[in-house]
């Protein structure tokens, strides 16, 4: 008993990083069309900002609650500078979020002086479930993604911004002859999923030693989510995140560790050749 609940543990750990993390991404690429491949520097910097506060004495707490906030800002100030000038041609606004992404990186990169930086955990220790010693911050991680997820299917789901996002995602011309300003919708949608990509950096650095590539471990795992999932959808990157962490950390517990990411890879290529459109084709944002 003690192995399996250990086992399902980890694995659900690692799910919520997962759907944290793909859960701004999938936003961002059901609304406006684009897949922003900054994303997972803006996890980068989600976590340096918890990493600033401690250094300057304050609370790691604080760093997690400022995170969001300053991902949102930045978001915003790229969406109306940068992206906005490409909607129009995907490709090129996708090449434009990997330039900005590098930048990033390499600045925090030299920031950091290429070393790695541990952040200690705001709430340490363990507790005991059937016999198993549980990492009572992985268990914060759990619940806060639950009630993440909850959160933002409820504000799309059941207030009028959220209609007016599901609108536009829908048939943007009809929700601009409807008085509905897109360009602001789209702003803000980018700056939602630079908000949550900055939460899901802020709750794993202490996992993961903060470095300038703690974003891109995660990157390509998250866009093989959406895929999987299916783009236009709410549900779909959810479930995408739930199947590739769940394979993630489950396959090392059944083959030897470095057969177990390319096995991913292989499983998730096939789904989504057997299964382009993703899981989930129905239900819109």
């Amino acid at each position: 008993m003690s192995i399996e609940v250990k086992l399902a543990f980890d694995v659900l750990a690692f799910i919520s990083v997962m759907v944290l993390i793909v859960l701004g991404l999938g936003v961002i690429a059901s609304m406006m069309g684009i897949f922003n491949f900054a994303h997972g520097e803006f996890v980068l910097l989600g976590a340096y900002t918890v990493y600033l506060f401690e250094s300057f004495g304050l609370s790691a707490w604080a760093g997690i609650l400022a995170a969001p906030v300053v991902l949102a800002l930045i978001g915003l100030v790229l969406e109306r500078l940068v992206i906005r000038r490409f909607y129009a041609a995907p490709i090129i606004a996708m090449l434009g979020t990997y330039a900005i992404g590098l930048v990033i990186r390499e600045i925090v990169r030299g920031l950091l002086g290429g070393h790695y930086k541990s952040i200690s955990e705001p709430i340490a220790g363990v507790f005991t479930v059937f016999g198993v010693d549980v990492s009572a911050w992985r268990t914060v991680i759990v619940l806060t993604t639950v009630c993440i997820v909850a959160g933002t299917w409820l504000f799309l789901a059941r207030t009028s911004v959220g209609l007016q996002v599901r609108g536009s995602l829908e048939n943007p011309n009809l929700a601009r002859a409807c008085g509905i300003s897109t360009t602001r919708l789209y702003a803000f949608t980018f700056a939602f999923g630079a908000a949550l990509a900055g939460l899901a950096g802020a709750l794993i650095v202490p996992l993961y030693q903060l470095s300038a590539d703690i974003g891109t471990r995660f990157l390509v795992q998250a866009f093989l989510s959406v895929m999987l999932g299916g783009v236009g959808t709410f549900e779909g990157p959810v479930l995408g995140a739930a199947a590739v962490g769940g394979m993630a950390a489950g396959l090392p517990w059944i083959v030897i560790p470095v057969l177990a990411d390319p096995l991913v890879f292989v499983i998730a290529l096939i789904i989504v050749k057997l299964r382009p459109q993703g899981f989930i084709t129905q239900g819109r944002l």
